[in-house]
């Protein structure tokens, strides 16, 4: 059988390494089976065998082949559903605790890259800028009091004059600087946690599908490939392209499409538009977000559809919302374009938790950033290790059933109805 190859994106034309891994083919045995070979289950494997853990990692494809290997490359803190909205549902208490896991999350990922000697993760230590493009400082000023004083994080505000200096365009008001957010090169450094797995004992087989499992109870039977792995435990790291083979998780995800391009080189013309480092991104509902890569280019994402196929022209509509932003990079080209299925749970938080006493799911990381996958796959880790039951802090979020067929119909009305919110909101401000 022939390996799988990753899509053509930025990172496969910059990776490093690309030997593919063998298929499971023989009957084998271990005492941790982790399904997905994304950065969840790198995590959660490298985790693990870090402790003294016999563990195999099934991947379908190829290591970080999904969302893992495609997105934005933001590591920052916080989630998809806002402080606000967790402490709505959990209280402050536990909601602070659930902010300081996501800010735990960006130190595990800076720590293994640093710790690992990944110098292909092309890390830029330059901040994250929250914008908006409307005309609410004392709004934005409001939301960076109350991370401080509820949450003990701290930012930097920022007016417009100084917004200005570092990104040329009228669209945005202020931000918000945070300054321990950084962007890296996501596929070379899920290699480079691989590579480190491997070093230490573990096992990952690629092109090897699941095609059944059996989990009612220990030890657990997986076939995958051409082989079948027994298990005393199984973790479910799965994303976006989960399918039906575990179908408690796969009604409990949508699978979102996201969207990104890659400028050509852009030299002095980059210095007109971006003069920042920084990773930046928006607060709208349908946010922009993307970042100056080493060699000047712009990697751009924004829109996300339910559509599991590429809508026609991605990168001129792509460079059309580049263009609202900067027009005066009009006449640039766009060197690659590409998608990816990141997967959504409907309450916008990570989904962790146990099936069974002896099986375990970490996934519903769409939206995040790069720091949940890391600080979700310890958590995992840390309880089959020892017990460690700080993962029942999401139970609250649980399982949501993602409606069936109506949810993908749902999510794609509820996103035009969010550009419509925003650009209202853009006029009115």
């Amino acid at each position: 059988m022939t390996a799988a190859r990753y899509i053509d994106t930025y990172y496969r034309r910059t990776i490093t390494e690309d030997a593919p891994r063998p298929a499971l083919s023989d009957d084998i045995q271990a005492e941790i089976c982790v399904i997905g070979g994304g950065l969840a289950g790198l995590t959660t494997a490298l985790e693990l065998a870090r402790k003294g853990h016999d563990v195999v990692v099934l991947e379908a494809r190829r290591v970080a082949w999904g969302a893992s290997g495609r997105n934005g490359g933001s590591v920052s803190n916080g989630y998809s559903l806002g402080n606000t909205g967790i402490v709505d549902k959990v209280g402050l208490k536990d909601g602070k605790e659930l902010f300081q896991i996501s800010c735990d999350g960006v130190e595990i990922v800076r720590d293994n890259i640093r710790n690992l000697g990944l110098d292909d993760a092309q890390v830029v230590e330059a901040g994250k800028l929250g914008v908006i493009r409307y005309d609410d400082a004392d709004g934005l000023k409001q939301s960076q009091a109350l991370e401080a004083e509820k949450f003990g994080y701290e930012s930097e505000f920022w007016d417009r004059a100084k917004l200005q200096e570092n990104l040329l365009t009228d669209r945005y008001h202020y931000a918000l600087f945070d300054s321990k957010g950084f962007h890296f090169h996501p596929l070379n450094y899920a290699l480079g946690l691989a590579r480190e797995f491997e070093r230490l004992g573990g096992r990952i087989f690629e092109d090897s599908p699941m095609l059944s499992v059996n989990y009612d109870r220990a030890p657990v039977t997986v076939k995958a490939g051409g082989g079948k792995v027994t298990a005393e435990q199984i973790v479910f790291c799965c994303g976006g392209y989960t399918d039906d083979s575990i179908p408690t998780l796969r009604r409990a995800l949508l699978p979102i499409a996201t969207y990104v391009i890659l400028t050509e080189p852009l030299d002095d013309r980059l210095e007109t538009a971006v003069r920042t480092n920084a990773q930046v991104g928006d607060d709208r509902r349908a946010a922009d977000y993307y970042h100056a890569t080493r060699d000047g280019r712009l990697l751009w994402g924004s829109r996300i559809t339910t559509r599991i196929q590429d809508p026609a022209n991605l990168a001129g509509l792509l460079m059309g919302d580049l263009l609202d932003v900067y027009p005066q990079l009009e006449g640039v080209e766009v060197d690659v374009a590409w998608s990816g299925l990141m997967g959504y749970p409907i309450h916008k938080m990570p989904q962790l938790g146990r099936l069974k006493p002896h099986a375990w799911y970490c996934t519903g990381f769409g939206g995040h950033g790069m720091n949940t996958t890391a600080s979700c796959g310890q958590l995992i880790a840390n309880a089959i290790d020892h017990g460690d039951d700080r993962y029942k802090l999401f139970a609250p979020f649980g399982l949501s059933w993602n409606f069936g067929p109506l949810g993908p119909v749902g999510v794609q009305m509820t996103y035009w109805k969010y550009r419509f919110d925003d650009w209202r909101q853009e006029r009115a401000g």
